[in-house]
Formats: structure tokens, C-alpha cells, sequence
């Protein structure tokens, strides 16, 4: 009896890792051709009469270095100035990121920029921020955007066209790194497209926090312990029976470098996210959302059981190698895999294959997945925001 369970909970881990990072992907592909035809492209063009009144909200926590910067591309963005507002709004800073902002709103660049700065005293945590800030907001349209990141110059005429649908709650942009570390770029070039396929059969799941646009009607206060903010607020309006599109040609660009250290501390932190948000978007598991109930299912939820499915696989396959050839054979490749990973994190090599360093972020992504999981069930993970 515990021999064949334990070759079930082996053989249906092994299938649920290769249908994570292979099957689906290539399934997603296979929809998208299907459902391309049947899709009518949204016109970008508008009346300049017609185009919604947009408000730039951008949760700031020491955000010196950036701001100045920020502001500026905001300036030189192409948007009536009378239907923009841009609204910074300082989180507890102990730096003089808000100085530095009103000084630079008085730059002749600047000038015209319709800019609020809110200045709270306390540092109570990115997801309350947004619920302050968001209720002081009366635009139609919200962008929610990073300081760090910039936005390409035709960014809120591009996202304004999608809103003339009706059906559209959500527009993403494409992330994109400046400088990107080892592993990153292909990391996000793969996010991208997944990203892109999900919104062809359905609705792109969640959004990232260097910029997207919600319709401010739709916005939904975060309970005060929010983790991935930029994940809860975009499928919270999807579960609602929206859509979130995405627009490729909306950039924004990551100015900020990160080494490796920083970057899996991060992904600690988006791996308690996933944990969290898993349990809070279970609606989004409702067979009437369609495409949507399929690619949370086979994207956000399986990235949360994926560590503990690899680790299972590698122990069944261990117990089970003396006796069949194919577990053998699959314990040897995953421990060769894993152990070659180790090696090269422990020496700090850098591989030189494409394929080695995207199979060294990616394992070094589901570790960290793995221990920030752990760190939300065990209460150590606070939903705080910090400067690394």
C-alpha cells in the first residue's frame, strides 16, 4: 500500500512539474491560435475630447534617487495636461523623497505637471497607502506606477483606447529591465509572453506594479496585511467578470538594478504573495470565469504547491529508483540538476549557457517560493514594504 502511493503522489508530481513549465506554455500557444481569429483588436485612435481623465498614483517609500526622474518622464508624457494627475504619495519616508519632488515640479520641464505630494507620517505598508490615497482620487482611469520605473511616451493614450470597451477593467504594460541581471531578462521575456497568451483566451492575470491601469470605479479597498498588491487589485476587478488586457507596446522600464541577493529577497516576498493570494482569489477557481479559472489554476496556483511537487518528485523518484528504470533515470537527472545549481551558488560561477542560467534563476526562484510560502503560513511575513 505505501509502495503505490508512494509511486502515485511520484508519478503525478513529476506530470504536474513538466505540465508548469512545459505543457502549459506550449497549451496556452495552441489556445491562443485558436482564439486570435474570433478577437477584434481595439483602436487606439480617440477623440482628444473623449479620452478619460488619468490620475498617476505612485506609492513612494525612500524613493530619493528616482523621483526627480520620474517626474520628468511624467511631464514629457503625451496626455492632455487637464485630464492628468499625478499623485505621490510618501509612505513614512525618512529620506527627502517629497522635497525632492516639489522642487522639481517647479522645473521648467515640469511645469505644467498637475502634481499632488501626500505626506504621511507613519510607514504603514504599500496596500494601505493605495486605500488612502485611492479615496482622495476621482479620475476615471488610475495608473498605479513604480518610481523606479519610466513609461514610454505614448503610454496613457495606448491604455485610455482599451477603456472605451466596456468589458475592460485592466491594462498591463510590457516590464522591461534597464539593466538586467543573470537570468532576469529571460525570466521576464518568458512572463511577458505567458502573460500576453493569458489575456489572448481570457483575461492576463494580475499585473506588475511598475505600471498598469485600472478603471478607478473598480477599485476595491486591500485588506491592510495585502502581500502582492499588484496581483490581489487586478484579479479582484477580473473576478468581478472584467477584463485585464494586455497592451505590448506600453513600456516600462525598470531603472533600478538589483544584484543577487536583493533579487531573492524579493522573490521571498512574492513567494508568501502567491500564498496568500491563492487563498484570497479562490473565486477566481469558478468555472464561469472560463480562460481565467484555467490559467490561475495551471499558473498561480500550481507556482505555489511547485516546490514541495519538485521536492516530492525527487525523493519518490529516489525511493522508487532501484526498482524501475524511468524513476532512475528522472532521480538522476534531478539530482544532477539540483546539485549542479548548489555547486554554482555556493562558488559563485556564473554559467555561460543560456539554458544553465535560466535553470539556475529558475530554481533559485522555486527556493525562494518555497521558504516565502513557509513564511506566510508561519505568520513571519508581515506584508510590509521595505527599501533593500
Amino acid at each position: 500500500m505505501a509502495h503505490e502511493l508512494i509511486f502515485w503522489m511520484t508519478a503525478t508530481s513529476i506530470v504536474l512539474v513538466i505540465y508548469h513549465h512545459v505543457g502549459y506554455p506550449l497549451l496556452l500557444k495552441m489556445l491562443v491560435r485558436l482564439c486570435r481569429t474570433s478577437q477584434e483588436e481595439t483602436s487606439n485612435e480617440q477623440n482628444m475630447a473623449e479620452l478619460p481623465s488619468i490620475t498617476v498614483l505612485m506609492p513612494a517609500y525612500n524613493e530619493a534617487q528616482w523621483v526627480a526622474e520620474k517626474l520628468r518622464n511624467l511631464a514629457a508624457l503625451d496626455y492632455p495636461q487637464d485630464k492628468l494627475e499625478v499623485v505621490l504619495a510618501c509612505d513614512g519616508c525618512t529620506d527627502n523623497t517629497a522635497a525632492i519632488a516639489k522642487a522639481t515640479a517647479q522645473e521648467p520641464l515640469c511645469a505644467g505637471l498637475n502634481l499632488r505630494v501626500i505626506e504621511y507620517v507613519e510607514n504603514h505598508g504599500k496596500a494601505i497607502v493605495i486605500n488612502k490615497a485611492m479615496a482622495t482620487i476621482k479620475s476615471e482611469v488610475v495608473a498605479l506606477s513604480d518610481i523606479s520605473a519610466l513609461i514610454s511616451f505614448d503610454a496613457l493614450t495606448l491604455a485610455a483606447a482599451h477603456f472605451s470597451a466596456p468589458d475592460v477593467g485592466v491594462v498591463n504594460s510590457r516590464y522591461c529591465l534597464l539593466k538586467p541581471g543573470e537570468g532576469e531578462q529571460q525570466y521576464w521575456d518568458y512572463q511577458n509572453k505567458i502573460r500576453s497568451n493569458e489575456a489572448a483566451i481570457g483575461s492576463s492575470l494580475g499585473a506588475h506594479g511598475a505600471l498598469y491601469f485600472i478603471r478607478r470605479e473598480l477599485f476595491s479597498p486591500f485588506e491592510f496585511d495585502t502581500i502582492n498588491d499588484d496581483f490581489i487589485l487586478p484579479m479582484k476587478i477580473v473576478e468581478k467578470g472584467y477584463r485585464a488586457v494586455v497592451q505590448e507596446e506600453i513600456r516600462a522600464v525598470e531603472l533600478e538594478p538589483t544584484n543577487t541577493q536583493q533579487d531573492f529577497r524579493r522573490r521571498l516576498r512574492i513567494g508568501a504573495g502567491n500564498c496568500q493570494q491563492l487563498f484570497r482569489l479562490l473565486g477566481c477557481l469558478n468555472p464561469r470565469l472560463g480562460g481565467v479559472a484555467f490559467t490561475f489554476a495551471s499558473s498561480k496556483g500550481l507556482r505555489v504547491v511547485m516546490p514541495f511537487l519538485m521536492l516530492t518528485a525527487l525523493i519518490g523518484s529516489a525511493l522508487l529508483a532501484l526498482e524501475n528504470l524511468f524513476f532512475a533515470v528522472a532521480a538522476g537527472g534531478q539530482a544532477t540538476a539540483y546539485g549542479l545549481v548548489m555547486l554554482w551558488s555556493l562558488t559563485g560561477y556564473q554559467p555561460k549557457s543560456r539554458l544553465c542560467r535560466a535553470l539556475a534563476y529558475l530554481v533559485a526562484g522555486h527556493t525562494a517560493n518555497a521558504i516565502g510560502t513557509l513564511r506566510y503560513i508561519t505568520g513571519l511575513e508581515k506584508g510590509r514594504w521595505q527599501r533593500v
